[in-house]
């Protein structure tokens, strides 16, 4: 192992890694990048089939990370996944898939896997919480035992998503009353559902709410994604680090002030840029 990617390897700082090819690519992937923390998806994130891993298959996997030096690795669910759905055949699915995603990640050594809330739908948000509480719960219930964490995610604020709010998110994690239960910020999301943490300031003061709001023990990871979309667009589009409307401030604020919690980009990887974006967040830790 190089000892650059050793000196790297202390911000936990990687990037979402494809699977296409199997599992190991991963760490392919992982290699070329000196990441030590990624995440990924378990699955064909656009259908509903489920896919079995063996044991066997989880036993490599598990040796292969850490023998390369990877730290955290953990998933994102599918964006089908639907349960505040009014639809019963979609919060059947939905409900299945979270099970089945959360048995992948055992299997595989993954820490967590990462959530949208959901919608509330024509449904009051308080209501809308209760019922979305209501069914991760049975979740929880289902794979009792297992050490796999859910982390919902904040987002852009689209429709009638509960996700655009960290009080609405605290609201949830608070009715499920859960240690499995925990949550990851996205900067683009938080600044397209009307957070300004553009300077210093302003994420200081989005993430003294989060820790009011919900509480550091339970921010898990970031999602590190400059923005497209202006603020309070509720435009969840990504963009490279810099190169949006974010500016560099929110983003050195996290690599210096949480090197201890996972920091993923989740930007496009055309022409090496997400080495371009992985190398602008290492300067960014390393100045005074």
């Amino acid at each position: 192992m190089s000892a650059e990617f050793l000196l790297f390897s202390r911000m936990l700082i990687g990037r979402h890694v494809s699977i296409s090819g199997g599992y190991m690519n991963a760490l392919t992937e992982a290699k070329r990048l000196g990441i030590d923390t990624f995440q990924i998806f378990t699955k064909n994130q656009r259908f509903w089939q489920e896919k079995f891993v063996s044991e066997e298959e989880g036993h490599a996997f598990r040796n292969a990370f850490k023998a390369h030096g990877i730290k955290q690795a953990f998933s994102h669910t599918i964006y089908l996944i639907s349960l505040g759905s009014e639809n019963e055949e979609t919060v059947e699915k939905s409900l299945l898939s979270l099970v089945a995603e959360l048995e992948r990640c055992r299997v595989l050594g993954l820490t967590h896997t990462v959530l949208h809330p959901g919608s509330a739908g024509k449904l009051p948000i308080q209501q809308a919480i209760r019922l979305i509480g209501d069914r991760l719960k049975m979740v929880l219930k289902v794979t009792k035992g297992s050490p796999v964490k859910i982390l919902l995610e904040n987002t852009a604020g689209q429709g009638s998503s509960i996700g655009g709010k960290i009080e609405w998110i605290a609201d949830l994690i608070s009715y499920i009353k859960s240690p499995r239960i925990g949550l990851c910020i996205d900067t683009c999301h938080a600044f397209a559902a009307g957070y300004d943490i553009r300077s210093q300031k302003g994420i200081y003061n989005f993430l003294n709410l989060v820790d009011k709001q919900v509480g550091f023990d339970k921010l898990l990871c970031f999602h590190l994604n400059d923005s497209k979309g202006g603020l309070g667009s509720k435009i969840d589009r990504h963009e490279h680090i810099g190169e949006g409307l974010l500016g560099l401030h929110p983003f050195e604020y996290i690599v210096k002030n949480f090197k201890k919690v996972p920091k993923v980009l989740e930007t496009s990887t055309e022409n090496n840029s997400d080495i371009k974006d992985l190398n602008l967040l290492r300067t960014l830790e390393k100045n005074k």
